[in-house]
């Protein structure tokens, strides 16, 4: 029994699923620690399946040479396009961080290995609620549709030009710097005022330990206020996910 087995159609399937591992290994929520690998790798291999229609077409056999040459170019970037995405949603994870340091939660920091995230409380709560919430609301398709239109750009015996990625690498980590003062920024407003108040406390009373004061008053105005910042992030999970489908778009043009 013979069963025809079309080459050129293998070829550009197994181009696609390495760049889409690639990407799913790095760019969030599929790259949390809790996902094992081999799940991500079968994700890659039926999400190439799905696209095979669109990648086969045009594409001509390599030779040995040139196939490892594309296979190196494919993993490269998918690592890049996911890296973009995982630097944006890295703005959830510095507003923890500064939300821990001026609410006085710093010292208590640990290493969250299902994250890889080094962090005290809340920056490890941001990150784990920004990764439920693009699974809840869908986000995650938005990231995948980005990832496939790079397709009809750059094809599977293509290379990607590494000017746009550098040049979107600079303006993510400018937009994740801003986006991470921008959530926090009220509670940063309101700890700040609180630092100035017990500071003149100390000049108006100097026998009161403003020290000893300010770890207790800043940590309980941390406790109050969080929850609005917190009540806010579905519309920034949001917002980052329709701005990481953009940069796909935009990196791959």
């Amino acid at each position: 029994m013979n069963i025809p087995i079309d080459f050129t159609w293998l070829e550009a399937t197994a181009l696609a699923c390495v760049r889409i591992t690639a990407f799913l290994v790095i760019a969030p929520p599929f790259s949390h620690g809790t996902v094992p690998m081999r799940i991500r790798a079968m994700l890659g291999a039926g999400l190439a399946l799905a696209v095979s229609p669109v990648v086969t077409v045009g594409y001509e056999r390599l030779d040995t040479g040139g196939f490892m040459l594309a296979l190196a170019g494919q993993a490269l970037t998918g690592a890049l396009l996911g890296f973009l995405v995982m630097l944006l949603f890295s703005a959830i994870q510095g507003s923890g961080h500064l939300v821990d340091t001026f609410g006085g939660f710093q010292l208590a920091q640990a290493f969250d290995p299902g994250m890889a995230v080094n962090g005290a409380q809340f920056t490890r709560l941001f990150q784990m609620t920004a990764i439920v919430l693009l699974f809840a609301s869908d986000g995650y398709q938005l990231v995948l549709g980005g990832l496939f239109r790079s397709f009809d750009a750059i094809p599977v015996d293509g290379m990607i030009d590494l000017a746009k990625p550098a040049e979107a690498l600079v303006g993510a980590t400018a937009q994740m710097m801003l986006s991470a003062v921008q959530i926090a920024g009220p509670l940063l407003i309101v700890l700040f005022l609180a630092d100035v108040g017990l500071g003149l406390v100390t000049r108006v009373a100097p026998a009161l330990n403003a020290f000893a004061m300010g770890f207790p008053i800043k940590i309980g105005l941390t406790l109050l206020l969080v929850g609005f910042v917190y009540a806010a992030l579905p519309g920034v999970v949001a917002a980052i996910a329709d701005d990481a489908a953009r940069l796909l778009l935009g990196v791959t043009r």
